[in-house]
């Protein structure tokens, strides 16, 4: 795990493992949507693969589940199996946001770990701190990845990066 504020310390994103990794984070993660809180917790997973920023997976018991849906929308990763996407309902105090975080319901063998949890897309969800600092979405808008000061590039997603 990162160390804690106060200590500099960088991640390559090329020195993360492919088949990707999940690991504990205790660091204080928090979603935001306008006035709205809809994540917070001290207890998530990252999970680590080559090229990738770090994508946290939050408890679903810190999470506003009666601010989402289930969309309609499905996706099988090789590694992680088949997603599951989550909108914002319009109840959250503004117009529906479609697909802003996703899920694992049944992971594959390996990644039991972040069964009961929910990633989000950063440029979709809102504003995502990760001890109080801001993430940037990664490049590109489709894997979802949080980018911090500690991490390093470059990064896939990005124009000519889908041949990585």
């Amino acid at each position: 795990m990162p160390e804690r504020k106060g200590a500099v310390r960088e991640e390559s994103v090329w020195d993360y493992p492919r088949p990707p990794r999940v690991v504990a984070d205790g660091r204080h993660v928090v979603i935001r949507r306008g006035h709205l809180r809809l994540a917070d917790s001290h207890d998530c997973q990252r999970v680590l693969e080559t090229s990738h920023p770090p994508v946290f997976y939050v408890p679903r018991r810190d999470v506003r589940t009666d601010l989402l849906s289930v969309s309609g929308r499905r996706s099988v990763c090789e590694w992680k199996g088949t997603a599951t996407y989550w909108s914002l309902t319009g109840t959250a105090g503004g117009p529906a946001l479609h697909d802003v975080a996703w899920s694992y319901e049944a992971p594959l063998p390996g990644y039991e770990a972040i069964a009961g949890h929910l990633a989000f897309y950063p440029d979709r969800a809102g504003a995502c701190t990760v001890d109080g600092e801001r993430v940037r979405p990664q490049p590109g808008g489709f894997y979802g990845g949080w980018i911090t000061d500690e991490i390093t590039g470059p990064f896939k997603g990005g124009p000519g990066s889908w041949g990585w």
